[in-house]
């Protein structure tokens, strides 16, 4: 059975947004973010991750836990903290519609902190905040054929935007609540494991620091959605966020520079092994300068990458094979 939500305007406004991003993200040469700008941004994920759940451990401090340094802090975040960094560097080893990684990776994120890690709740159990319970969880003998219900919806639904697909992921998993603890880290987690095979930014795309930076809203929309029966309002709530992490991520990613193996390699892979001139060249990358271009062919030449007949005006290049 699918789960019940529905498509606003807005939801559709921001994927519409998601979209061009993913756009802008495309159209980078070498895209890839640097190790250190991947590092920083995977701090940034595990950080805000734990800190909805009250962790108090600093992005400096988690990056010295990467590097193996000795970090002082409780044991207990410490280990939580660990146990994040190593569910997120599964990515992509689980697939997220398969419910053995599903209970493999909450075994990660709980390993040492829950008796219980990795398997289904035994018991009843509710959310508190403050002195109200603001959600009590389906009956524990329901959780295996709730949670695969959700999971056949990710295998099945052709017709739901992947995008739209995480975040229903993401607020089923809070609202069954299918282990005793650590529910919220495995929502996260599991929204940004869809996103990324959706499209691999989404593995670096800090989503879980934006939602702790808005966290009262976060806990507030999925108290409002659980009161209407639907996870439309948490959709745009998610996609407003998975928007505002994109942009803020494609704004650290500077281009890398073009460099003349980058610019000869977009001939060999427009020219093939036909001949081509200088001017062809110059055709090819507009708005490069005559001097650059022919120090391009000379060096290839030079190099033995390209054969050069003919002279001056006259000069052709192929490129060599093998």
């Amino acid at each position: 059975m699918s789960p019940p939500f529905e498509i606003s305007s807005l939801a559709i406004q921001l994927l519409a947004d998601i979209e061009r991003l993913l756009g802008r993200y495309e159209g980078l040469r070498h895209p890839r973010p640097a190790p250190q700008l991947r590092r920083s941004l995977r701090v940034k994920t595990v950080q805000g991750s734990v800190a909805i759940e009250g962790n108090s451990l600093a992005e400096d401090q988690i990056t010295a836990l990467i590097e193996g340094k000795r970090v002082v802090g409780p044991p207990r975040e410490i280990l939580e903290v660990k146990n994040v960094l190593a569910a997120y560097q599964h990515l992509t080893d689980w697939r997220p519609e398969r419910r053995t990684d599903l209970l493999k990776a909450h075994g990660k994120l709980m390993a040492g902190l829950l008796d219980d890690a990795g398997q289904w709740r035994r018991g009843a159990v509710g959310v508190v905040q403050g002195p109200d319970v603001i959600h009590v969880a389906p009956p524990a003998d329901r959780v295996p054929f709730l949670v695969q219900d959700i999971l056949l919806f990710l295998q099945s639904d052709k017709q739901t935007h992947p995008i739209v697909k995480a975040a229903v992921m993401h607020y089923e998993l809070e609202f069954i609540h299918p282990f005793e603890d650590g529910n919220g880290r495995i929502g996260r987690l599991w929204h940004t494991l869809v996103l990324s095979r959706y499209h691999p930014v989404f593995e670096y795309v800090p989503i879980e620091s934006v939602i702790r930076d808005r966290q009262v809203e976060y806990y507030a929309v999925l108290g409002q959605c659980d009161r209407a029966g639907n996870s439309t309002l948490f959709i745009e709530f998610s996609l407003t966020a998975t928007r505002d992490a994109l942009a803020a991520t494609l704004n650290q990613l500077a281009p890398a520079p073009v460099t003349a193996a980058d610019r000869l390699t977009t001939a060999q892979q427009h020219f093939g092994t036909q001949s081509f001139s200088r001017k062809d060249y110059l055709t090819l990358l507009q708005g490069l300068s005559t001097a650059t271009a022919s120090r391009d062919l000379k060096q290839a030449a030079d190099e033995g990458r390209l054969q050069r007949t003919g002279d001056k005006s006259r000069t052709r290049y192929q490129f060599r094979v093998g």
